[in-house]
């Protein structure tokens, strides 16, 4: 058998996540499907996360493994794939991998985007959130920068996980201005906790609001407390941008979207 990395971008607004479900249009049950019956055969793909209902990927990244004889002709089901998958998916690359590779568990940091917009506008209502609050962004990076290092995310963790490290490492966090009204929040972890960054977001913009200061910002975040009334921010604007691996891990680019 051989591995092959593959990834994609989705508009996550007509999905129930990532991860396949007995109910609801799922971006793995897609591809599994549509790959199942250009290649003829059952395929499993295994992602680098799962986005939740509504979550967009302008970078997501999953793995299948197929037969050398397969995957030989690999490139080409790809290409047309693209034609015949529904027009919120897109593959934009396919690569080969070493065998120990693994989509999740070799990734080495993974960036999102939380888009936010201070203009109501028809263009925007899919991907942004709309902020109809003035807030203080200066105020809000000041309590951003305390994020970074290595944490315990508990107070940030969706409640009732199986999840029992909330330890994540942060190397990138800001709030940066588009212009336009557009902000954006970047965040870049080697891990993360289930809706992590969209209760991250919607407790910053309580400091925007002058709700909490950066400092109390910072207490919460050190307190570690699993029960926290966290406000989670909507799925629409969160976006995951990026995920790395060793570059060791990764073979030949055998199909790029163009």
């Amino acid at each position: 058998m051989s591995r092959f990395l593959i990834e994609l971008q989705y508009d996550g607004t007509d999905f129930v996540g990532w991860q396949e479900q007995p109910n609801g249009r799922t971006v793995q049950g897609e591809l599994q499907e549509r790959l199942s019956t250009i290649l003829r055969q059952p395929i499993k793909v295994v992602g680098a996360g799962r986005t939740d209902t509504g979550v967009h990927a302008t970078s997501m990244v999953a793995h299948l493994d197929v037969s050398e004889e397969i995957g030989e002709r690999l490139p080409e089901a790809i290409f047309r794939l693209n034609r015949f998958l529904p027009p919120d998916i897109l593959i934009l690359k396919l690569q080969s991998v070493a065998p120990d590779f693994h989509a999740r568990f070799s990734a080495t940091s993974r960036s999102y985007g939380y888009y936010l917009t201070l203009y109501p506008s028809p263009f925007r209502r899919k991907y942004h959130t709309l902020v109809t609050t003035p807030l203080d962004f200066e105020q809000m990076n000041r309590a951003t920068s305390k994020l970074l290092g290595r944490h315990d995310f508990s107070s940030f963790a969706k409640k009732h996980s199986d999840v029992t490290n909330h330890f994540c490492t942060v190397t990138q966090a800001d709030w940066q201005d588009l212009g336009d009204g557009e902000w954006v929040f970047k965040v870049t972890a080697n891990r993360f906790l289930r809706s992590m960054v969209r209760a991250l977001v919607g407790t910053l913009q309580e400091v925007g609001m002058g709700n909490l200061t950066p400092e109390e910002f910072a207490a919460i975040l050190e307190r570690a407390d699993d029960e926290y009334p966290f406000n989670t921010a909507p799925a629409t604007g969160l976006r995951l941008e990026a995920v790395t691996y060793p570059p060791h891990l990764l073979g030949t680019l055998l199909f790029q979207a163009t």
